[in-house]
C-alpha cells in the first residue's frame, strides 16, 4: 500500500488517476509499489522485459541507445508527471526494450504491475489518453531528434542544445557528448571554439552561457 503522501504526489504529477472510481484507485494504490534509485542505475536495458509501467515522482531518467563502440545517443529523458513510451510500447507489444534507461538524478517513483496498467489501458478512458497524448509528443520529439542527426552539423546541435539551456550550465564535456551521441574530444573542441567566440566561458564542470542569442543565431544557419 502507498502511503498517504506518496498517494498525494502521485495524484499531483498525474491527475488522470483522481478520475478513477474509489474502487479502482484503492486498487492500484494497494497493487502499485514505490521504487527509490540513485544516480546511475539502470533501470531497464535492451533485450530485458519490461516488469512495470513508471510513474515518477521525481528525479529524471535519461532513455539512450548505445552502439556496439560505446558511443551512446540520447533519445528522451522521462521527468515527473511523464512516463517512458518505450515501456509503453513494449507493454503494448509484449516486446523487449531496445534501448537502455539510466536515473540522471536520484529517482522516486511508483511503478504499476504489468497487469494492472493493462486492466487501466481497458477500462479508463483518461489513462489511455494519457498513454496514447505521450507517444503523440515523443513521437514529434524524436523527429526532431532524426532530423537534427541527419541534417544539422555537430557545432549546430551543440549550439541549440546550450542556447535551450540555463546559466550557468552544471555539466561535463562528457555529459554533453553523450547526449549529442559525440564523443567528448570533439565536443570540447567545439566548446572551446563557442568561447574563442564569446558565446560561452568554460569552468570546471561548468558552463556560462555569455550570448545565448548567438548560439541559438548559430544553431539555424
Amino acid at each position: 500500500m502507498i502511503d498517504p503522501a506518496t498517494q498525494i504526489e502521485l495524484l499531483r504529477h498525474y491527475p488522470m488517476f483522481a478520475a478513477l472510481p474509489q474502487t479502482e484507485l484503492d486498487v492500484l494504490l494497494s497493487n502499485a509499489t514505490v521504487m527509490r534509485l540513485p544516480v546511475g542505475t539502470v533501470v531497464f536495458d535492451e533485450n530485458q522485459p519490461c516488469q512495470g509501467f513508471p510513474l515518477l515522482l521525481s528525479g529524471n531518467i535519461r532513455v539512450i541507445k548505445a552502439a556496439a563502440n560505446g558511443r551512446e545517443l540520447q533519445l528522451y529523458r522521462v521527468c515527473p508527471g511523464e512516463s517512458c513510451i518505450l515501456t509503453s510500447s513494449c507493454l503494448l507489444g509484449h516486446a523487449a526494450y531496445s534501448a537502455r534507461g539510466i536515473v540522471d538524478q536520484d529517482v522516486q517513483m511508483v511503478t504499476l504491475p504489468v497487469p494492472l496498467f493493462r486492466t487501466l489501458l481497458s477500462s479508463s478512458d483518461a489513462f489511455r489518453d494519457y498513454i496514447f497524448s505521450l507517444f503523440s509528443e515523443r513521437l514529434t520529439d524524436l523527429m526532431q531528434l532524426v532530423s537534427a542527426v541527419a541534417f544539422q552539423k555537430l557545432d549546430q546541435r551543440l549550439a541549440a542544445l546550450l542556447a535551450a539551456k540555463t546559466s550557468p550550465l552544471q555539466t561535463t564535456h562528457q555529459a554533453l557528448a553523450d547526449e549529442l551521441g559525440s564523443v567528448r574530444e570533439i565536443v570540447s573542441r567545439l566548446l572551446k571554439n563557442f568561447a574563442e567566440q564569446g558565446w560561452v566561458r568554460l569552468g570546471r564542470e561548468q558552463i556560462d552561457i555569455v550570448d545565448a542569442a548567438a548560439l541559438k543565431r548559430f544553431s539555424t544557419l
